[in-house]
C-alpha cells in the first residue's frame, strides 16, 4: 500500500477529452521525448492514453476486467508487460507509461482495479480499502493469461507496478507464474512460505527516505527470499530518494534516480522476457 500521504501525486482532475490533433502528437512528435516530459504534462500524457484500447476481460464468477491495451507498430510477436497502477487508479499517467512502453516493443497491458479514478487522498484510500484481495487476484491472473495467448505476444510476460501496484506485480507474480517482475518501491512484505510459489526474477526500486517502504520491510523481504530459495532471483537497487520518486507529477519526483531506474527496469525486461 502507498504511505498515507499517498504517492507523491497531486491531486488528479477528471479524465481530459483528448482531441485527435493531441493523439496524433503523441504518436508524431511526443513519443520521441523523455518519458518524464509525457507524464509530466496532462496534455500530452493524455495524448499518450488515447493511443491505448479499452479491452474487458472475463474473470472467473461472472466479473470482468477493465485495462488499457499498448500495442507495439510494426505485425511481429513482442514481449508482454501487465502493468498495475498506484492506489490513484488506472489514470492517464499510468496510461502514459503504457504507452511508452509500446513505443519501446512490449505488449502491454495497464489493469484497472478499481474502475474510477481518485481526485484525492482520501478516496485513493477508500479504494484501497474496499479492494477484495481475491477479486484481485483472479483478475490479474487472467490479465496474464489474455497477454500468453494474444496474437501478438511471445508467450512471456511480466508484471509491473508503483505504490499499491508494485505490491499487487509481486502478489500476481506469486499467484500465478511470470518471467520476471517489477516492484517500484510496493508492499514487499511476504513470508518465506508465501514466496515459494515464486518463478521468475523480480527487481525492486526502493527509496532510502521512504518511510513506508522502508530499509526494514526491504531487508525482510530480501531475507524471506534467502529462506525461499529464491535469492538467486532477486536484485535490489536503492535510490537516495523518497517514495514515489518515479512519478513525475508528485513533489517527491527525483528526476535522475527515475531515470536510472527506468533504464535498469527496461534492461531487466528485456533480459528477460528475450
Amino acid at each position: 500500500m502507498c504511505s498515507l500521504d499517498g504517492c507523491g501525486h497531486h491531486r488528479d482532475m477528471p479524465p481530459i477529452k483528448v482531441p485527435d490533433e493531441l493523439r496524433r502528437a503523441f504518436l508524431l512528435g511526443a513519443a520521441t521525448l523523455p518519458l518524464a516530459a509525457v507524464l509530466a504534462d496532462k496534455a500530452l500524457a493524455a495524448g499518450a492514453a488515447a493511443t491505448l484500447t479499452d479491452v474487458a476481460l472475463p474473470v472467473a464468477g461472472g466479473r470482468s476486467l477493465a485495462g488499457s491495451l499498448a500495442i507495439p507498430e510494426g505485425s511481429g510477436k513482442a514481449p508482454a508487460v501487465v502493468i498495475v497502477h498506484e492506489w490513484w487508479g488506472l489514470n492517464d499517467q499510468i496510461k502514459a507509461v503504457a504507452a511508452e512502453m509500446a513505443q519501446q516493443g512490449f505488449l502491454v497491458l495497464a489493469v484497472d482495479l478499481f474502475g474510477k479514478v481518485a481526485e484525492d487522498s482520501e478516496t485513493a484510500r477508500n479504494l484501497v480499502q474496499a479492494l477484495d484481495p481475491a477479486a484481485a487476484t483472479a483478475g490479474l491472473t487472467a490479465a496474464v493469461a489474455f497477454l500468453r495467448r494474444h496474437e501478438r505476444s511471445t508467450g512471456k510476460v511480466a508484471t509491473m507496478g508503483w505504490c499499491f501496484g508494485g505490491g499487487w506485480a509481486l502478489n500476481t507474480a506469486i499467484a500465478t507464474p511470470v518471467e520476471a517482475t517489477v516492484v517500484y518501491y510496493g508492499n514487499v512484505k511476504k513470508t518465506a512460505a508465501e514466496l515459494k510459489p515464486l518463478k521468475g526474477p523480480v527487481l525492486g526500486h526502493f527509496g532510502t527516505l521512504d518511510k513506508s517502504i522502508n530499509a526494514d520491510m526491504v531487508a525482510g523481504f530480501e531475507k524471506s527470499m534467502r529462506e525461499a530459495g529464491k535469492a538467486d532471483i532477486l536484485t535490489v537497487y536503492w535510490y537516495e530518494a523518497d517514495h514515489a520518486f518515479a512519478n513525475p507529477t508528485g513533489a517527491r519526483y527525483d528526476a535522475e534516480d527515475a531515470a536510472l531506474a527506468w533504464e535498469r527496469t527496461l534492461f531487466f525486461l528485456r533480459k528477460h522476457l528475450a
